[in-house]
């Protein structure tokens, strides 16, 4: 067995010689190495061969979380459960899963297909480039994975099999604490911009608010409708044109099918919000518009898929299409809740999003900031009164 050693790039160059499933890329040939991660956790290096267009990815886990130190040790085995996770993806949706070539759990390592051809979903909305198929095939993704990880596909022995084999509770321990917990509160963690202390102390004192986020939290720990990716946010999906593919599931586990869907809502709705600091106004309406469609394909796209696949169930109570449909009306309602919870804690808590952060002028960065924080809020609040006409429309009042 290979003892742990964290990888540098010639660890990484060397590795890839090594397995055998990736004899054709290290075959008699130099290979080159960069490291390419900018995460918080881990670190990510690609290998290649000079003239070969593919490479491959190898990711390794660190025992600390990489953005903190030391100070905030981690469990290596995050790489393993990860694995599982995208395996089990793939399974169901091939096409928009990033594929695992190799895992290696001694040494914390996954070796991945190479997406160089891809971008991450964040930077082209940061670049203001349009990939309109991209909230469509996410809402596919999600509908497959979930769908097939639930209570509608799998019996009851299968999936109790499935939610233990699965767990995850040091990544989701982290994810309820800085989701739900030190937002919410004046905490060390939290990351809040001076100029809107003011607005965070608000916050922190609402108990209507508080009381929401509680049950969001509470059903996050013992709803366990799917497998979730954990952490769906638009720097964890990889676009091309006609192609997407979802990367980075450490955080994953079973847990409510609202979650990754919120997650995702969120991200866009933060890229929404920083339109007014980063364009003038005919821009920024054009792309808060194209926000508001890729919510619109997003779930859409998931709401049919889910739909048709939950008509084909072997449990006839589950098919039942009026049980289908309130199901879903309350998986709506929860990505709402958790889109809130995402947008706070993007905006006042430990990780933030360069699409807010990336403001260079405080003033614009500020009113951006406090859009986010007021829009995160009244998800929080109204999530059970708001269809999607009506979140369409109370965006459509911020189209500024």
């Amino acid at each position: 067995m290979s003892q742990y050693r964290i990888f540098k790039v010639e660890d990484a160059i060397a590795y890839v010689r090594e397995v055998e499933v990736l004899a054709e890329l290290a075959a008699e040939r130099p290979l080159q190495g960069q490291e390419i991660g900018d995460g918080n956790l881990n670190q990510v290096f690609r290998v290649w061969a000079p003239g070969e267009p593919q490479g491959v990815i190898v990711k390794q886990a660190l025992p600390y979380i990489r953005c903190i130190g030391e100070s905030w040790p981690l469990t290596r085995d995050r790489a393993r459960i990860e694995a599982e996770i995208l395996l089990r993806h793939g399974e169901c949706c091939p096409e928009h899963t990033v594929a695992v070539l190799h895992h290696d759990p001694a040494l914390s390592v996954m070796l991945l297909e190479d997406l160089s051809d891809h971008r991450v979903w964040r930077q082209t909305q940061l670049a203001d480039l349009s990939f309109p198929d991209a909230a469509a095939q996410l809402g596919r993704y999600l509908a497959r994975v979930h769908y097939h990880s639930s209570a509608f596909h799998l019996d009851y022995q299968a999936q109790q099999a499935a939610k233990a084999g699965f767990a995850n509770p040091a990544l989701m321990a982290i994810t309820e604490a800085v989701f739900f917990v030190d937002p919410f509160r004046d905490h060390e963690r939290n990351n809040v911009d001076p100029l809107i202390r003011a607005e965070a102390e608000q916050l922190w004192a609402d108990a209507a608010l508080k009381t929401k986020v509680a049950r969001l939290k509470h059903d996050f720990r013992t709803r366990g409708e799917a497998l979730l990716h954990g952490d769906l946010h638009t720097g964890s999906v990889m676009v091309a044109e006609g192609r997407l593919k979802v990367i980075d599931a450490e955080f994953g586990g079973y847990g409510p099918m609202g979650f990754d869907l919120g997650v995702i809502i969120a991200n866009l709705l933060l890229n929404f919000c920083s339109q007014p600091g980063r364009h003038p106004a005919d821009d920024r309406r054009r792309y808060q518009q194209q926000r508001l469609e890729d919510i619109g394909s997003l779930w859409q796209r998931f709401r049919a898929d889910f739909i048709a696949l939950a008509a084909k169930s072997t449990d006839p109570a589950l098919a039942e299409p009026g049980y289908v449909q309130a199901f879903m009306r309350r998986v709506w309602q929860d990505a709402l809740g958790y889109a809130g919870c995402e947008m706070v804690r993007r905006t006042i808590g430990i990780a933030h999003v360069a699409d807010l952060d990336g403001i260079e002028d405080p003033a614009r960065r500020a009113s951006c900031q406090r859009q986010a924080l007021a829009l995160g809020q009244t998800l929080i609040l109204e999530a059970e009164q708001l269809d999607e006409e009506q979140l369409t429309a109370l965006l459509l009042e911020r189209v500024i």
